[in-house]
């Protein structure tokens, strides 16, 4: 094949290292896989015994980046991970990577509105959704109309082409009138409760037709004059006791100090954001006390004039211990489809570094309420979600936006090395707190 990109080869010895799989392994790479299409993608013919990722490798977690190989076999799982100098791969086995590339595992979005995806069409079964190619392996849906919840979130079933897997909350419970049915989220996005019993029914009812996890929304709108009405405390309490029973976990808005201590009270398991008011070291250790993670959402901040405040909570977050997650907000002003270097170097300013980010959005944003598969690491015997970069993320986050290969979902997606940019969104939020 005359037009295979510099990454893609075969098995030869890589820059004085080389690999060797036994027989048995090599054996299990052979059943072939599936090839995607993917828009700016290069695409060689579909390899029939298996692929091999090869470069630095880090495969989450706490691990150091090393020397090494990630063999994954036709079935889309992951047969070993050998770090350090060994002997060569066979030579029929497809090599992709070389000295230079890493090998890690994929983005996941702990918060996204699928709805503001250019190309996630709630109408269309087969409609793609923006990320696999980036590298963006998982996301999860924090509010979006029940009928789109449910075209949308993977669930049970294998991960379609051209998606990442979709975890979604469903509408957003808040009180009648309240956020965000007066601004962005009036036409389906959220489910008002009113009382203790309707919290139960509400509840109940969104676990009835699948939903991951619970999304409440804890906020007046900022106005003295004519706040939006929020959540009373026993009705709070309420659906975080009736998601409990069924299994569900709940996340929270509240970028407040006032409805953050409202959250804890009714124990509420994540907020959705770091809170943009300054929150005082005792709020900060009852956080940390709860054991209640934080999805991080700094950039849509800063693009919006409030960054500052929350990126100095996220970094006291992060010192008291708290868990940070990644997520964007997708669909508010300056958020894009896809993976976001800005965000991860958000993240990594908080005091965690850019190894540090990277665990935020691998591992710890995969273990988020409501993500019921495996991923955020790279481990022998698990389905591959990983992603083949052309350089160390540590010292380029922006590598996330030309990845030179993505497995995910039994398939491998090679892009071209000069890919560069995403679809921009086709509508954004004028309120970035989602």
């Amino acid at each position: 094949m005359t037009d295979r990109p510099d990454h893609l080869r075969f098995a030869a010895p890589l820059a004085g290292r080389a690999w060797r799989l036994g027989t048995k392994l090599a054996a299990r790479a052979q059943a072939g896989l599936t090839v995607v299409r993917e828009r700016r993608a290069s695409v060689g013919a579909a390899p029939s015994r298996g692929v091999a990722f090869a470069g630095t490798v880090w495969t989450g977690g706490d691990a150091e980046p090393t020397p090494g190989v990630v063999v994954v076999d036709g079935g889309g799982r992951v047969v070993e991970v050998r770090l350090g100098p060994r002997e060569t791969l066979p030579r029929d086995l497809l090599v992709l990577g070389g000295e230079h590339h890493w090998v890690v595992p994929g983005i996941v979005d702990a918060h996204v509105h699928l709805g503001f995806d250019p190309r996630a069409d709630p109408d269309r079964p087969d409609s793609p959704i923006s990320g696999p190619a980036s590298g963006l392996v998982a996301v999860r849906d924090l509010g979006a109309p029940m009928r789109w919840t449910q075209q949308w979130r993977t669930g049970h079933r294998p991960i379609p082409a051209h998606r990442p897997f979709v975890a979604g909350a469903g509408p957003v419970l808040t009180a009648p009138g309240g956020y965000p049915s007066q601004s962005w989220g009036a036409d389906g996005y959220a489910e008002f409760v009113e009382s203790p019993a309707r919290a139960r029914s509400a509840v109940q009812q969104l676990a009835s037709e699948g939903v991951d996890l619970i999304k409440v929304a804890l906020q007046d709108g900022g106005s003295s004059r004519n706040p939006w009405p929020v959540l009373a405390p026993d009705v709070l309490r309420a659906v975080v006791d009736a998601a409990h029973a069924l299994g569900l976990g709940v996340t929270a808005h509240a970028l407040s100090a006032e409805y953050v201590a409202r959250a804890l009270d009714a124990g509420v398991d994540e907020f959705a954001h770091t809170p943009t008011e300054r929150l005082d070291p005792e709020l900060i250790s009852r956080i940390a006390d709860s054991g209640t993670a934080v999805v991080s959402t700094l950039q849509t901040f800063f693009s919006a004039g409030t960054g500052r405040t929350a990126a100095d909570n996220a970094a006291d977050l992060v010192a008291a211990g708290v868990v940070l997650r990644y997520g964007t907000d997708l669909g508010n002003a300056g958020t894009g489809p896809g993976v976001d270097p800005r965000e991860l170097d958000r993240i990594a300013d908080t005091g965690l570094g850019r190894l540090g980010a990277l665990r935020a959005a691998t591992q710890a944003s995969a273990e988020a309420i409501g993500m019921r598969r495996r991923f955020g690491r790279i481990e022998a015997g698990q389905d591959a979600a990983l992603v083949l970069l052309p350089f160390s993320p540590l010292a380029e986050p922006g590598v996330w936006r030309t990845p030179a290969a993505v497995f995910l979902g039994g398939r491998l997606t090679v892009r071209q090395a000069d890919n560069s940019g995403v679809a921009a969104p086709r509508a954004v939020r004028e309120n970035p707190s989602g």
